[in-house]
């Protein structure tokens, strides 16, 4: 059976503290409203990590931070796409240290966002290996 290479996509794990007090930043889909973190195609000129920030700025309103290098984990899910098929994607989670957040950002009116614990990420969270990145946080 044939089957179709996986997508590409980017995404910020955002956070703010440290030890006991770390949190990290969730948003809302737009479609389903169940909760991620900011993720998207890769964009043309920049680096897979500076693509992520753009995702964190435009999804979160996360501005003036820095995402790490390298990416932290991957995780793998099913897009669905518009005519109702799903496509296997890959998804390159890159760690962003916030430092700025805007209440003014892209898609603010189209999304909710909300900062938890580790574990409470892991349990809003509905990818099996995302859950594993928050939980080895």
């Amino acid at each position: 059976m044939l089957r179709r290479p996986k997508r590409l996509q980017v995404a910020a794990l955002c956070h703010r503290g440290t030890g006991k007090n770390k949190e990290y930043l969730l948003v809302t889909s737009r479609d389903t409203g169940r909760w991620i973190i900011p993720k998207g195609w890769p964009i043309r000129g920049l680096k897979s990590n500076e693509a992520a920030l753009q995702e964190a700025w435009e999804e979160a309103g996360v501005q003036n931070s820095n995402a790490t290098s390298e990416p932290v984990g991957a995780y793998t899910y099913q897009k669905r796409q518009s005519t109702g098929l799903k496509i296997p994607v890959e998804t390159l989670v890159y760690s962003v240290a916030v430092n700025e957040l805007s209440e003014s950002f892209p898609e603010a009116h189209q999304r909710k966002r909300k900062w938890v614990k580790a574990d409470a990420a892991a349990e809003m969270v509905n990818e099996a290996e995302l859950k594993s990145i928050f939980r080895n946080q």
